[in-house]
């Protein structure tokens, strides 16, 4: 007797196939032999209909019939009818082997994976389960984290990366504990956002997060900026003021750049992680430090040791628990992810609602190698935001060197229907539109400053506007939102 499977609310799973060779049908059909119920839609239409109608958890569509549903507007676009439909559906493609990188690409764009014609039973079984099995482990993870992370901080820890999820799960771990956290990681990639969730999950989270940014303070004021300092301790000292280790008690101490403090607060640090002691500037008292410390950095910590720029057993002291974040090169699962998110907090503050992103686009987000990191990223979709007129982001709204690792001219496509007059003249348009749109950009909407930019008159540059849709209020600065 043969069991059917079970998806995870324990009824049967169900298959949708869409094909217009009823032999495709066939071989699914016969290849889950009842452990599974397939049925089948002649259109993509048909399929819409019948997903609205029940659940189902795996669909198998052709890659021609979704090539038709695109209308040249990438696979993205064909396939999101059917995630409105049946979010929770799994889209596997199918496609002879001549048109393997239109399957490719489907996948990129988010189909679970894809089978090449012709069928094969066993393979596919093995995709289906392989696609179960990642849903069972990625579904047990997300318990966890739920269990875990508090409503408001699922958005930060939610990730692609398997390297990240380690990280989450470190932070998870030390979370509640006072142990010593050492994050380190490049600039951009997130160390103080990690400090602050790990505060939050912490038994401290009802005491103050206190941030100081090491290599920001004077080398003179740094010792008064952590330890505090007595009325007369030095010029300019006319009251006693407290340090952040006062400041921050019964909660978290967040040392941002630690890599950057003097030998003198090296030592003095020292003595607060050995004793949970320290004295302000200038006075005789001693002060308990009730402080959870969690410092960071983007520099190595280690090899200053051995260069004696920083002291080995201090580096010790703060290195009880590191955590190390990936480059966001290390994580381009995520990058969909963040632009995503960063999309919906500027729609918040906008009259625009943008809510997708060009293909190309996301393509050419993934190959750039983001110095920068996520910091780098935010600040390039936030400017795409300012200057995008359509509701989702176009290469257009991105500057050049962004596609210069893109094939062909900067990921645009030939129309080799038109002749090459028309092609000569369409390609001297679009030029003259990016090139417009990016002195507007950097003038922000100076029409004065960008004429003579130009060489061309005010009066030149008006009708080049309204001829491209331009429109100088769109590249003025954003007003600041408190």
């Amino acid at each position: 007797m043969v069991v059917p499977s079970r998806n995870r609310s324990g009824s049967t799973q169900t298959v949708l196939v869409i094909a217009r060779d009823r032999e495709d049908f066939q071989t699914i059909y016969k290849s889950f032999r009842g452990r599974r119920t397939v049925e089948e839609a002649h259109n993509f239409n048909t399929a819409l209909d019948m997903l609205r109608a029940r659940h189902y958890d795996f669909l198998f569509i052709d890659i021609d019939i979704l090539h038709d549903q695109a209308r040249g507007n990438g696979y993205k676009t064909a396939l999101q009818p059917l995630w409105l439909t049946a979010p929770d559906v799994e889209i596997i493609v199918m496609s002879p082997p001549e048109s393997i990188r239109e399957a490719v690409m489907a996948v990129k764009a988010g189909a679970s994976n894809y089978l090449n014609y012709p069928l094969d039973p066993d393979e596919v079984k093995y995709v289906t389960d392989s696609i179960y099995e990642s849903i069972i482990m990625q579904s047990e993870f997300d318990y966890l984290r739920d269990k875990f992370w508090e409503g408001d901080s699922l958005e930060l820890v939610q990730t692609r990366s398997p390297a990240m999820k380690q990280v989450f799960e470190k932070a998870r771990l030390v979370a509640t504990t006072n142990s010593t956290v050492l994050i380190t990681g490049d600039t951009g990639t997130g160390k103080s956002i990690l400090a602050k969730l790990i505060h939050r999950h912490s038994n401290r989270k009802d005491g103050p997060f206190i941030s100081l940014h090491c290599g920001a303070i004077p080398e003179t004021l740094l010792e008064s900026e952590l330890f505090g300092h007595e009325k007369g301790a030095f010029t300019g000292a006319v009251r006693r003021q407290l340090g952040k280790f006062e400041i921050a008690k019964s909660g978290t101490l967040f040392l941002d750049e630690i890599g950057t403090i003097t030998p003198a607060a090296q030592i003095r640090l020292l003595q607060v992680l050995q004793e949970g002691i320290f004295q302000r500037v200038g006075g005789e008292e001693i002060v308990n430090a009730d402080v959870r410390v969690i410092a960071a950095t983007n520099t190595d910590l280690k090899k200053m040791t051995d260069t004696g720029e920083f002291r080995r057993d201090l580096y010790y002291r703060l290195n009880v628990f590191p955590i190390e974040i990936p480059t966001l090169n290390e994580r381009s699962e995520d990058i969909q992810l963040f632009v995503e998110i960063f999309l919906k907090k500027l729609n918040q503050f906008s009259s625009k609602q943008i809510r997708d992103i060009h293909p190309t686009v996301l393509n050419a987000l993934k190959k750039y190698p983001w110095p920068g990191n996520i910091r780098e990223l935010e600040n390039l979709i936030e400017r795409a935001h300012i200057i995008e007129q359509s509701p989702m982001l176009t290469p257009e709204s991105f500057p050049g060197e962004l596609f210069e690792n893109e094939t062909g001219a900067g990921g645009i496509r030939i129309d080799a229907s038109l002749t090459l007059k028309e092609l000569r003249q369409a390609g001297i348009e679009k030029m003259e539109r990016l090139y417009l749109r990016e002195i507007l950009i950097e003038e922000r909407g100076g029409i004065n400053n960008t004429a003579r930019r130009a060489g061309i008159t005010t009066r030149q540059l008006s009708k080049l506007m309204n001829k491209y849709g331009l429109h100088k209020e769109d590249f003025k600065a954003p007003k600041d939102v408190s």
